[in-house]
């Protein structure tokens, strides 16, 4: 497969992936949600190892296998070894301090599902969407990068309608 082909193929596993991200929005089911997200992982393996970029494909490879938990349990001591891996594994794979922006998403993602609900988790989505959003940008990941744009959007929607829901005990 020649360089050109190869980040071809690369790019458009990459839209595949947007794809996989926007059906996990629509899903109302959490299981269903998390079943797309594995897909979606599973893939950006393959993508960003097209890329040429190992921290972001080992940080999605953690990210499939913490979704995969997250569909048996809601440990927070499984969530700290997740983030304890995955700061550890990034470090060693890291060539430059860049590097650490898809580590630095998965462990905030890990955070965001295992200890946080409601605004709170989604203000942790938000940070983890912008540092994917920014590794995205410099490894050339143009689906991936308008995915986490659009989830960043949708995000700070909900945060919105979130925040400016009526309480329960004033309704």
């Amino acid at each position: 497969m020649t360089d050109g082909t190869l980040h071809l193929v690369a790019q458009l596993l990459g839209f595949v992936s947007f794809l996989f991200g926007i059906l996990c929005f629509y899903q109302k089911n959490d299981r269903k949600l998390k079943w797309m997200m594995l897909c979606m992982n599973a893939n950006n393996i393959v993508h960003f190892a097209m890329l040429g970029s190992p921290t972001s494909s080992i940080s999605a490879a953690l990210g499939m296998c913490r979704t995969w938990l997250s569909l048996h349990t809601s440990s927070k001591r499984i969530a700290f070894c997740f983030i304890a891996v995955s700061m550890s594994i990034g470090v060693y794979f890291s060539n430059e301090w860049v590097d650490m922006f898809p580590v630095i998403a998965t462990s905030i993602g890990t955070y965001a599902l295992f200890c946080l609900e409601g605004v709170k988790m989604r203000i942790a989505f938000l940070f983890g969407a912008a540092s994917w959003l920014i590794n995205n940008i410099l490894v050339g990941s143009f689906g991936t990068a308008l995915l986490e744009m659009v989830l960043i959007i949708v995000n700070l929607n909900t945060i919105r309608r979130l925040y400016f829901a009526p309480k329960e005990d004033e309704a």
